[in-house]
């Protein structure tokens, strides 16, 4: 698929998390042996961070501030991409933990760190582009 490349941002249609948002790792446009249909490994917000005021005790930032992620392999035809590049470096963490049992709590984890750093210093981003797609992906969907 030429429009679904690492870095895109994504919103999943069906399933468990449809309706979330989520950043393609990786692709597969010719399937692998297990699963047969092109489809790309995603990581995505299950929970989004809530709002938060200047008022706010440092506390209750951080506990508002909480991003729970998700990571799956998700067929071509449940994602819809958006105009919206994200520049996270999730490639790394998904090769050394990989995504079977054993190792995808831990995948989790280094994601959610990834995540989470990256949401409070938003600002911190080089290129305007990428800093858009950034703020576009930590927004919770209204619908």
């Amino acid at each position: 698929m030429g429009i679904i490349k690492s870095g895109k941002v994504v919103i999943v249609l069906g399933g468990r998390f449809a309706g979330r948002k989520g950043v393609v790792v990786k692709t597969f446009d010719d399937g692998t042996p297990d699963r047969k249909f092109g489809h790309a490994i995603v990581a995505g917000i299950d929970r989004y961070p809530r709002k938060v005021t200047r008022a706010m005790s440092k506390e209750k930032v951080v506990k508002r501030t909480k991003i729970k992620p998700f990571l799956k392999h998700i067929n071509y035809s449940h994602l819809m991409p958006t105009r919206y590049v994200v520049d996270l470096d999730l490639k790394k963490i998904v090769e050394e933990h990989g995504l079977k049992a054993e190792g995808r709590a831990e995948a989790r984890k280094a994601v959610k760190k990834v995540f989470e750093e990256r949401y409070l210093n938003q600002t911190t981003v080089k290129k305007e582009k990428k800093a858009t797609g950034v703020s576009y992906f930590y927004k919770k969907m209204a619908f």
